[in-house]
């Protein structure tokens, strides 16, 4: 069987991380024991920590290529978006305490909206909404206030590749009228979900900003259509808006 240019690309990947990994093992290495301790050829070997090194990836130090700083960074970034998500957490169980109603975290990933963390509510409606479950953004309360906060250009490209696809006979399928709604969402500071995922159910989301000034994600409360109206929906919103607003001053701190 031919390689594919697709082959080969995937096999310097692999290989790249190998190198990467081994470096790590052994708090550094030379051109030949890359080259003998992964089995490849020492050219091979060479190209890739240069390479990397020219990325400032590694620095060399004699024949010794060594992680460099970078990683570091790298590090830093991954470990605050974990004690991001660790806040929302406990925000979203918060929320699902005082609201009383099923209370969840999303965030944005490839084009759909990933649920990150989920709470029930004392009188939470009984849904399918499952930690790791992937949405519509569109459909979706917190998928919309995620909307509303991207760039036109983001939001169009999401559109373009995905589509508005109908879940129920109240969802938006029409861009126009989607963007018209992003921008009455931006005006009010949350969005609306008034049966467009599940019929019978109600959703007010919030976004939630991250201290540069990008959005990191939504928190969400959904309730029956029958009770998620009048004054105990404005007490909803009023409770949802104060614990994202709560939840991004914890981020901006964190």
């Amino acid at each position: 069987m031919t390689e594919t240019a697709n082959d080969r690309s995937l096999k310097t990947t692999v290989t790249t991380l190998r190198i990467v990994e081994l470096l790590r093992e052994r708090d550094g290495a030379g051109v030949t024991e890359i080259a003998r301790e992964l089995d490849i050829a020492p050219s091979t070997a060479h190209t890739h920590v240069t390479t990397l090194e020219a990325q400032e990836y590694v620095v060399k130090e004699g024949d010794t290529y060594h992680l460099g700083l970078r990683f570091l960074g790298l590090g830093n970034f991954v470990r605050t978006r974990k004690r991001r998500f660790g806040k929302a957490e406990h925000y979203t169980n918060v929320l699902s305490e005082e609201s009383e109603r099923r209370s969840i975290f999303t965030v944005e990933e490839h084009g759909r909206g990933v649920y990150v963390h989920t709470a029930p509510g004392k009188h939470g409606v009984w849904t399918q909404s499952t930690v790791g479950k992937r949405v519509y953004l569109h459909s979706t309360a917190s998928g919309k206030a995620i909307l509303a906060n991207m760039p036109r250009e983001r939001v169009r490209e999401i559109v373009d590749r995905i589509g508005l696809p109908k879940e129920t006979e109240q969802t938006i399928h029409d861009e126009e009228a989607l963007f018209d709604e992003l921008a009455e969402i931006r005006e009010r500071g949350y969005a609306l979900n008034v049966e467009e995922q599940i019929s019978g159910v109600r959703a007010v989301g919030a976004p939630v900003m991250g201290p540069d000034g990008d959005v990191f994600g939504a928190l969400s409360v959904a309730g029956p259509s029958n009770r998620m109206k009048g004054e105990q929906f404005d007490r909803l919103t009023e409770v949802l808006l104060g614990i994202a607003e709560e939840l991004e001053l914890s981020i901006a701190l964190s």
